[in-house]
């Protein structure tokens, strides 16, 4: 499974970088309690720091409205993933948590302030693609409604759209039953390669730390 992105991207954002993890042989159970408080606490941490800030005072948030509104989607409609979180901290309303992979996923979106898809690689089929959606490019998100993702960024396999820096589909969501995965990282185009390179390794860590398994990341 290898990943590009549409050129159309880069001649919008020159600077435009996917990070990708592959992990092989994880094994994805309730999150253990040191995850747990520790997404709590980070939470409870946002909510006081959100009291007196905007949510444009957070570089990676204010940099991903930017790219929204350059790729020609609305941020205040649509908005990308991890302001989304954010805005729900902001009103207190915390993250639940739901199972090793995913705890460790919002954990790391909230951390580095990108949106952040996590998948099922057993459910991908073929390569990814990351492009621009247009109005065919539809599928039921875990929000529970069908999302059309025109002028959003979209992951894109042999079967169509399955993810996006907005909201993910259910098809290639991970579980407990889940042993390989993809981890696909919106990074800020302002960030470089190599220091990219090092968030990657440090995410990887920690999520191989909790979940077991081997990693690989590369940079695209």
């Amino acid at each position: 499974m290898k990943l590009t992105i549409d050129p159309q991207i880069n001649e919008t954002l020159s600077d435009f970088k996917i990070g990708v993890i592959h992990y092989n042989n994880i094994t994805v159970s309730d999150s253990p309690q040191m995850l747990k408080g520790r997404l709590q606490l980070f939470q409870e941490q946002l909510y006081f720091e959100l009291e007196d800030k905007e949510i444009t005072d957070f570089p990676g948030l204010l940099e991903w409205q930017l790219i929204w509104k350059a790729l020609g989607s609305d941020p205040s409609r649509y908005r990308p993933s991890a302001e989304a979180l954010y805005r729900r901290i902001k009103k207190q309303n915390y993250l639940a948590a739901i199972n090793s992979a995913v705890d460790m996923n919002s954990f790391l979106s909230l951390q580095y302030e990108i949106p952040l898809g996590l998948y099922d690689a057993d459910k991908v089929e073929g390569d990814i693609e990351i492009a621009v959606g247009t109005s065919t490019d539809r599928y039921e998100g875990l929000n529970n409604r069908i999302n059309t993702l025109t002028g959003i960024l979209v992951s894109k396999d042999a079967q169509g759209a399955f993810g996006s820096p907005y909201v993910d589909s259910k098809r290639t969501a991970v579980t407990e039953q889940t042993k390989n995965a993809v981890h696909i990282f919106y990074l800020r185009p302002s960030m470089a390669k190599d220091t990219a390179l090092q968030l990657l390794t440090a995410a990887s860590n920690m999520f191989t730390t909790i979940n077991g398994g081997d990693a690989e990341i590369y940079v695209v």
